[in-house]
């Protein structure tokens, strides 16, 4: 009986996430209220709370469901022992690009995320979140750039802070630009010579040695 109850939770919890990527990709997430995703969903706004504080809680939820898939590939150009870091962190961008591009879901959340997602003041835990996840992802991307390094993949003198930044604004640049405007190049054709501007970027930039 426990166990069917944890299931139904876990149902619920789907649903509401489900509801709310639909409503927050139709109407924007400033637009949405709770009860707009529960009455979406057919559950209540206590079950809403049952699993979400509130609606920034519920977005980083959502956010969450794209982690995880990538979470291997990340790690292993993070790993000291990786004999080929650099070539790790080419494939996890490639695969980003063309998941965004291929997969509806992927595609619409980070739409939400970069075009329908305003910082109001009630989500003001998502901007926390957010500023958190950023800072976060420029600490592994510099852990990687290191391990780089190391194996002569990168240049030794590489300012390697300076470039996780550069290479994290530039990723983050053709997404915005190509969620706005898809049809204004192939993202998932080009993905290669796309992550492949960026690490040259890295590898011949003088702005970006110490």
């Amino acid at each position: 009986m426990v166990r069917r109850t944890k299931e139904e939770a876990q149902e619920t919890r789907k649903q509401i996430l489900e509801a709310a990527e639909k409503a927050f990709y139709e109407r924007g997430v400033a637009r949405t209220t709770l009860a707009d995703i529960a009455a979406l969903a057919g559950v209540t706004r206590g079950a809403i709370y049952w699993h979400f504080s509130n609606k920034a809680d519920l977005v980083q939820a959502m956010l969450d469901t794209l982690r995880e898939p990538l979470n291997e590939m990340a790690r292993a150009s993070e790993d000291e022992e990786e004999v080929d870091p650099l070539g790790c962190m080419r494939k996890l961008l490639i695969h980003l690009f063309h998941q965004i591009a291929l997969d509806p879901k992927t595609r619409r959340i980070n739409e939400i995320l970069f075009h329908k997602c305003e910082i109001t003041d009630e989500m003001c835990d998502m901007r926390r979140q957010r500023r958190a996840a950023s800072l976060d992802c420029n600490v592994h991307i510099e852990l990687g750039l290191r391990n780089a390094v190391k194996r002569g993949q990168l240049p030794e003198n590489l300012d390697t802070a300076r470039a996780a930044i550069s290479i994290h604004a530039y990723i983050d640049g053709i997404l915005y630009q190509w969620l706005l405007a898809p049809d204004s190049f192939e993202l998932h054709k080009e993905a290669e010579r796309w992550i492949d501007t960026g690490l040259d970027m890295l590898r011949l930039s003088p702005s970006l040695r110490n």
